[in-house]
């Protein structure tokens, strides 16, 4: 079940957003319902077709959908520039951080049915995380940094986990004697049982609930809903939301050599940085191994607009819908945000998704509307969800360099199509 907190937060959802609407009203975004302009749309094969040419990316596929209906279809560039593949609708893309929505979304069904309680402590379901410590770094009398471990001023939650308060860090960006603690966390062969052990074994990089601190708790709440569902994370996955949704392709791994062969290929210049789902191992990455095509992500997009629902299916419930799509961390919540915070100015952040909360302090503001609710992937994936305006958009590439430019840019030019 949810938490009485959550529960309050989610069933005033709604009315913080028409707040902040009465608040910035014509300073964010177009009026619900403003017509969108095709022809305006065109631009995006301008744009991206020109980012294509100059080699900045291999290829890509946008969907914007509306009203339930796609308004807008374009493929470009190559599948495979190597063996001068051009794109297809049904190239597979690795994802990266957008499976940490999925697998968040899959844990509030289980919150949904009673079997998690977001006040849970994690130790509940992964004892070894009842032994954590949290990493305070200062200098010695020689001025050399030295790690103090200290106990956390309470245990950290299931709800920790899905807002990114946990403590628990990435180890491959910023710096710091907790984060070197996470060197060779990805040596070896392991589950996602074994990978829980280690994160339970190196020292949280702030105290719960105190900074926004992208990581691997969301791998660690993949464990969890192991644990809970008596599955593997594929499996209940596979049962309970990509099989009934229609997500015949999203996976953590290809095995069929068909499917293998329509893997969206990167530049040679970002292959360094790609995890390949093509490479079989025993790890589940709930923040970041599955794969997945545009036509899965229109089922998925399309049932999150709808607020949890899709042809008849029920997925989540209103209360736990509204309270995933609802901000948790903003004022008064004790949340600090820092350099790293990714859901960006304007956002904040539900279970698994950035949410728009306000324009920000760019002028003029980023494009968008308030409640929307939006995430992205290390490769490019993009999707964002604008119940306003009864719209989704989604970008599928596999373009870890080049991703920021073409999801900035698109944005601006779907906003930018909408007539007042």
């Amino acid at each position: 079940m949810l938490s009485r907190r959550a529960v309050t937060l989610g069933a005033t959802a709604a009315a913080a957003v028409t707040l902040a609407r009465s608040a910035f009203g014509t300073q964010l975004g177009p009026l619900p319902g403003a017509r969108l302009s095709i022809e305006k749309l065109s631009r995006i094969d301008d744009f991206i077709n020109a980012e294509v040419a100059k080699g900045s990316i291999p290829g890509a596929i946008v969907l914007i959908q509306r009203h339930g209906k796609p308004v807008y279809f374009g493929m470009f560039g190559k599948r495979d520039v190597d063996a001068d593949i051009a794109m297809t609708k049904d190239a597979i893309f690795p994802i990266h951080s957008l499976t940490k929505t999925l697998t968040s979304f899959t844990a509030m069904m289980l919150v949904d049915r009673g079997k998690i309680v977001l006040d849970d402590p994690v130790s509940k379901y992964i004892p070894s995380f009842a032994n954590m410590k949290v990493g305070v770094e200062r200098k010695d009398e020689a001025a050399k940094p030295v790690l103090d471990l200290v106990p956390p001023r309470r245990p950290i939650n299931v709800e920790d986990l899905l807002l990114h308060t946990s403590g628990i860090t990435y180890g491959f960006y910023g710096d710091g004697l907790v984060k070197a603690a996470y060197d060779g966390i990805y040596l070896g062969d392991f589950d996602n049982a074994g990978f829980a052990e280690r994160i339970s074994k190196v020292p949280l990089a702030e105290q719960p609930r105190t900074l926004w601190d992208y990581g691997h708790s969301i791998d660690v709440l993949g464990r969890i809903i192991e644990v809970v569902s008596g599955q593997s994370l594929y499996q209940f996955q596979k049962q309970n939301l990509f099989d009934p949704l229609g997500m015949t392709t999203t996976k953590y791994f290809l095995t069929d050599p068909a499917e293998r062969a329509r893997y969206a290929q990167p530049l040679k210049k970002d292959r360094h940085v790609e995890r390949n789902s093509l490479d079989v191992t025993r790890w589940e990455s709930g923040g970041g191994g599955l794969v997945s095509t545009v036509s899965d992500f229109a089922r998925y997009g399309q049932m999150l607009l709808n607020g949890g629902t899709i042809d008849g299916k029920t997925f989540l419930s209103p209360k736990t819908f509204a309270a995933m799509v609802t901000d948790h961390i903003g004022p008064g919540s004790g949340v600090a945000r820092n350099y790293w915070y990714y859901p960006g100015d304007g956002f904040g952040f539900g279970y698994g998704y950035g949410v728009r909360t306000d324009p920000g302090n760019a002028v003029p503001p980023p494009p968008g509307s308030l409640g929307e609710f939006k995430w992205d992937g290390a490769t490019g994936c993009y999707l964002v969800v604008d119940r306003d305006q009864d719209m989704f958009f989604v970008l599928m590439e596999n373009s870890p360099s080049g991703r920021q430019h073409i999801q900035v840019n698109l944005k601006k030019i779907v906003y930018d199509a909408f007539e007042k």
